[in-house]
């Protein structure tokens, strides 16, 4: 998932080319065929098709040969229908000695056109309609074989991009490269590129980030908010926020508070589901038993079979999480409220998060609402974040004693 003009088109068909030559660089750690394959590499239309897919991987139609497909592998190609120079078949030969066929394909013709067929390999180049997408994943069942889709997400959170980014299984997988991945372009050609493009498709077409309109919970730009892994001095106060699921992955966040200038640095993060209090308290003590722990209302839960809450579970393995749940200071928690708070300090720079931490800039980017309501999908570490900023007044140095955090209560509470 990529911006427009970043490699993506090359890297999908140079994908396609290995599995039909078997012609696996030493470095591949991906699915191997030794045998011929049958793939199909296809995309919105003939034309489009012929343009882009061809193009990579066979080279242009006047010289046939300069593409991903080494021009001693091509053995033979025939001519589609009704679409000057497109092809509808390549035959390429294998290492194993026999041949494998490549079938162009587009999204035009509708699924029908997409049935029946058993494949090793299907190539999406650009995104197609659900109904597209599962058929050619389909025709891969019977073989065990793979799919894979390059595209720049212009139809914003749409039931493919779904798929991908919040349904999340361990059979599928995201890289989203940006411009800055793409080494082609310099400083200033990058930002001559940005500016060319209009405003609401900047993320898109430039970060691979699903356009999200009006409906991002925080509508700034990442610029604003990245920076280096930040040094981070004994007396700034250091707080960790934390989510707590199991289906939904448990999230957590650690900060630093630098008081002097009242800006706070995002320098970590953790997200693992289905996983128990032990293990996370594991992770949780790993960056430092002494920061204090910031926990939601999902704590106070009790476990059916011993009556513990969850908060407990946590301390009773090491974990040092503040005697209550998260709250401001007058004892609310609104969502609003903190969404609020953090687009404030977001918006005049007094809030930063390392470049690394990719797991929550993925949770930045697609967070967002619909019909003006936050969508509850994919926010753990944005959650987690929150509940970290809410405590913030409990965030301490290591130079600090931290006994008073263990009497802390909630205003009004015994």
């Amino acid at each position: 998932m990529a911006g427009n003009q970043l490699g993506k088109t090359l890297a999908g068909g140079f994908e396609a080319a290995i599995h039909a030559t078997g012609l696996y660089p030493a470095w591949w750690v991906g699915q191997r065929f030794t045998r011929p394959t049958v793939g199909w590499a296809s995309g919105v239309t003939g034309e489009t098709v012929r343009d882009s897919v061809q193009r990579v991987l066979m080279g242009r139609h006047t010289d046939i040969g300069t593409g991903a497909i080494p021009r001693d592998k091509i053995r033979d190609h025939s001519a589609a229908r009704g679409v000057t120079d497109l092809m509808d078949t390549i035959e390429v030969a294998h290492v194993s000695g026999g041949v494998s066929l490549i079938r162009l394909k587009s999204y035009e013709k509708g699924r029908e056109k997409w049935q029946a067929e058993t494949l090793d390999w299907v190539w999406f180049d650009e995104e197609p309609e659900a109904e597209i997408y599962t058929e050619g994943v389909t025709r891969t069942n019977a073989t065990r074989g793979i799919t894979w889709m390059t595209f720049t997400p212009l139809k914003g959170m749409s039931a493919v991009v779904k798929r991908f980014l919040l349904d999340k299984t361990p059979d599928r997988d995201v890289t989203i490269m940006t411009i800055d991945d793409a080494g082609h372009y310099t400083s200033e050609e990058r930002a001559r590129i940005i500016a060319a493009y209009p405003e609401h498709e900047r993320e898109a077409r430039a970060k691979g980030v699903p356009t999200l309109g009006s409906g991002r919970v925080f509508p700034v730009t990442e610029e604003l908010l990245r920076e280096e892994q930040p040094h981070i001095p004994k007396h700034w106060a250091r707080i960790c926020g934390l989510d707590i699921g199991w289906d939904h992955p448990t999230a957590a966040v650690w900060m630093a508070w630098d008081k002097d200038a009242d800006v706070i640095h995002v320098y970590d993060c953790y997200r693992v589901r289905e996983q128990t209090p032990v293990v996370h308290a594991a992770a949780l003590n790993a960056r430092g038993k002494w920061i204090p722990v910031a926990w939601p209302h999902d704590g106070l839960q009790h476990d059916p079979g011993s009556g513990v809450t969850i908060a407990q579970q946590y301390r009773d393995h090491g974990a040092n999480l503040l005697s209550d749940k998260a709250t401001f200071p007058d004892g609310s928690n609104g969502v609003e409220a903190g969404v609020l708070d953090l687009l404030d300090r977001m918006k005049t720079g007094r809030f930063k998060v390392a470049a690394h931490l990719n797991d929550w800039w993925e949770e930045f980017r697609l967070y967002h609402r619909k019909s003006g309501q936050i969508v509850k999908e994919g926010d753990d570490l944005m959650a987690a974040t929150r509940y970290g900023l809410m405590m913030l007044r409990f965030a301490a140095a290591k130079s600090e004693p931290l006994d008073a955090l263990a009497t802390y209560r909630m205003p009004g509470v015994v």
